[in-house]
């Protein structure tokens, strides 16, 4: 029994230890990932990455979204970053706190070389707003943007406005509130927006620009593709280095048993490159 009982502590030691060493791993292929990019481009690669994580071992799912953490160890990157060193940040997030995403936008804006976007998937609501400030923002072919209205809370602020816009004698207090919240955010929103845009065209197009990404005109999930941008007059175009796709695969998704997307991995890059890496064809 006791040869038994140590076999079982050992195997319950291994299985603790696995996906600290599978973290670990894969932490470290993320980093040879980004130094071959860096290298490369000649610039300083920040990533800023939200997938669905597990907590532990316990597998609750935590959606991760840009908060005040994310944007001090961005601008602490920014900062370290010498003057005349291009930027490539990665994006791949469906917003945060407009807060968060602001002091971001604005450092990239103070950063004296290029600094480029690049949007392997999507990039929503405050990931949108970090876009608007780059010189370039390069997209795969499918990726998007989206509006960057307001939301309080679980509401948006526009719909939170035409709310209180409709005649209605039970409304309480907390509706006029959020009303008067929503009233001040979004032009506060829409100024941030054409700040960012106006390096990028002539005022009266970028305050007409601000004005539609903020007012709330779509819902805040509306895909903005690489056309609709390239017409706003953005200066948007595709061709994400394979790199990115191979670095987002080392991000994945919190662990399920069977994943949503299956098949089979086959030689798909132009110019006859090798196939995708074993397992690229399990999302889970």
């Amino acid at each position: 029994m006791d040869g038994i009982g140590q076999i079982f502590w050992i195997f319950l030691i291994i299985v603790s230890l696995a996906p600290m060493v599978q973290q670990r791993l894969l932490a470290y292929a993320r980093i040879q990932i980004m130094e071959r990019l860096q290298r490369k481009r000649g610039s300083q690669v920040i990533t800023l990455i939200h997938r669905e994580e597990s907590i532990s071992f316990l597998g609750f799912p935590l959606v991760r979204y840009i908060d005040i953490e994310d944007s001090e160890l961005v601008l602490q990157a920014i900062r370290q970053t010498p003057k005349d060193k291009p930027i490539d940040m990665v994006l791949h997030t469906p917003g945060g706190l407009a807060l968060a995403a602001s002091q971001i936008a604005h450092a990239l804006v103070r950063h004296p070389a290029p600094v480029t976007v690049f949007v392997p998937h999507y990039a929503m609501s405050g990931g949108t707003l970090i876009a608007l400030a780059a010189d370039e923002i390069i997209l795969d072919e499918s990726a998007v943007l989206g509006p960057v209205d307001p939301q309080l809370g679980e509401y948006p602020a526009a719909s939170i406005l035409a709310a209180a816009r409709t005649d209605n004698p039970n409304r309480d207090d907390r509706t006029l509130i959020l009303a008067d919240m929503a009233a001040k955010a979004i032009p506060q929103v829409e100024e941030t927006i054409f700040e960012l845009l106006r390096k990028h065209m002539e005022e009266p197009r970028a305050r007409e620009l601000a004005k539609m990404m903020s007012d709330g005109r779509w819902t805040h999930d509306y895909p903005l593709t690489v056309e609709k941008l390239q017409e706003y007059g953005l200066p948007v175009r595709t061709g994400l280095p394979d790199e990115l796709h191979n670095l987002m695969r080392l991000y994945p998704q919190s662990g399920r048993r069977r994943p949503g997307v299956e098949y089979v991995p086959a030689p798909y890059h132009p110019g006859g490159r090798d196939a995708a890496p074993p397992g690229a064809g399990r999302r889970g």
